[in-house]
């Protein structure tokens, strides 16, 4: 654009630091920011700061990503204190998620997912007695969680799954072909990552939650019914777990497909045992 005499404008740099921010590139993020303010003369409004926070969460740096926040001439948006929350999920910083969580809160109060997700972090700290205050809130307040659905669409119709699904017509037949796909993938190195399930169960009926994901259910009509040189095209409702993500990477090595999951956060294109995010999603 500066070659051709064209000044980056403040849509340009959200473009540029959602990429950043995408890619895991916290140094170039920093650079493209302030590039902006001195080369430029473009002043930062919210959306800039909320890719720059959504940058530092994701790589881990929360309290930059925190400071930020603080430090920002407007009021922090519900998408920024809930991709800090995301973060600390991801990372592991409990404080500073219950910080995140109550902002949020505030902000939406009805938003059943927020109170899910800090749920979530609390039970993957065994907090089981915050994990039920949570719950019982959630009961109490009659607020509901988005359930996880995925889609794929086949000869020009559509097929729907939940997790656990039992509706569809050829269900038994898909339960069956994906047991024996995860016996082949577990010879390839595949383990069911557990730790993506926060349920308070057993080790057991981990497992059997993680195998029946919606998205794996896709996968396997799509293995069905699908030529054998066509892709297959995923539509997922939520962010894919670290267990099926792990999962759609092996079986694109073991089946030869290229898969396609476009999820809440980005499309993830699993080829050859890899994923174009990079693991960072």
């Amino acid at each position: 654009m500066q070659q051709m005499g064209t000044f980056p404008s403040e849509v340009t740099y959200v473009s540029v630091l959602t990429a950043c921010s995408h890619m895991g590139l916290v140094e170039s993020g920093r650079k493209y920011f302030n590039l902006m303010i001195t080369e430029h003369n473009v002043s930062p409004n919210v959306v800039h700061y909320s890719c720059m926070v959504d940058l530092f969460g994701r790589s881990g740096l929360l309290l930059e990503a925190y400071n930020l926040i603080e430090e920002m001439p407007f009021d922090a948006t519900a998408s920024m204190w809930g991709s800090l929350l995301a973060s600390c999920r991801i990372h592991g910083k409990l404080h500073l998620a219950e910080v995140a969580a109550k902002h949020l809160s505030e902000i939406e109060p009805n938003n059943a997912g927020n109170h899910i997700l800090l749920s979530n972090i609390y039970a993957a700290n065994k907090k089981w007695d915050e994990v039920a205050r949570i719950r019982k809130l959630l009961k109490e307040s009659e607020l509901k969680k988005e359930r996880g659905k995925s889609w794929i669409e086949i000869k020009d119709k559509v097929h729907s799954f939940m997790v656990g699904e039992r509706k569809h017509a050829r269900i038994a037949e898909i339960y069956s072909k994906l047991d024996c796909l995860i016996e082949e993938l577990k010879i390839m190195g595949y383990k069911a990552k557990t730790e993506h399930d926060l349920h308070y169960v057993g080790e057991n009926r981990k497992h059997e939650l993680l195998r029946h994901h919606s998205e794996k259910l896709a996968l396997t009509l799509g293995l069905m019914c699908l030529p054998s040189n066509a892709s297959i095209r995923i539509m997922k409702n939520l962010r894919i777990c670290g267990d099926c993500h792990s999962f759609m990477k092996i079986a694109s090595s073991c089946t030869g497909k290229e898969i396609i999951v476009r999820d809440t956060n980005r499309f993830h294109h699993f080829k050859n045992g890899c994923c174009s995010c990079r693991e960072f999603w």
